[in-house]
């Protein structure tokens, strides 16, 4: 949901971050994990190992602070790979990715509260712009949060744009 104030901020990095993508998401059977993978998450499913991981960090150099990132979700044999977008910037930390045939701008608060909603939000964002803390559990991460300057107050909101069926 927006408000009349940030419409413009926001949609002008809805246009940033989606000038920036790359390729859209791809499927294999393989299980070779790429080189450089960061394992965000590994947990037991019912359809096997969940690995969630990030690599092929990329700066957008045109933009300061926005990042193009590959997540790596492996479940069993099933292995998608989509590409991000992550604002790390204080005023408006944010994740762009693309959810089955809908993309997604999400506004982020960290530091805020972490929930199963926001909780991948929230691993990505930590990874790619405070790779040292790739993994940690993003609730136990609030008193860093406010060392880098954010209040743990802002409003997360999430934009859905349709896309096109496959």
């Amino acid at each position: 949901m927006l408000t009349s104030s940030g419409v413009r901020c926001r949609g002008a990095l809805l246009a940033m971050a989606f000038a920036c993508l790359l390729p859209l998401p791809c499927r294999s059977q393989s299980s070779g994990q790429p080189p450089g993978l960061i394992v965000l998450e590994e947990r037991p499913s019912l359809q096997g190992t969940l690995i969630l991981g990030l690599y092929n960090f990329q700066p957008v150099p045109s933009t300061p602070g926005l990042w193009r990132v590959q997540l790596w979700r492996q479940q069993g044999s099933l292995t998608t790979v989509t590409t991000d977008t992550v604002g790390c910037d204080l005023p408006t930390p944010m994740r762009f990715t693309r959810e089955a045939n809908r993309w997604m701008m999400r506004e982020l608060n960290p530091g805020g509260a972490i929930t199963e909603t926001n909780r991948i939000d929230h691993l990505v964002w930590w990874a790619t712009c405070h790779r040292e803390q790739a993994g940690r559990d993003p609730a136990s991460l609030e008193g860093l949060a406010r060392e880098l300057g954010f209040p743990g107050t802002l409003r997360e909101t999430e934009q859905i744009l349709p896309g096109r069926a496959r």
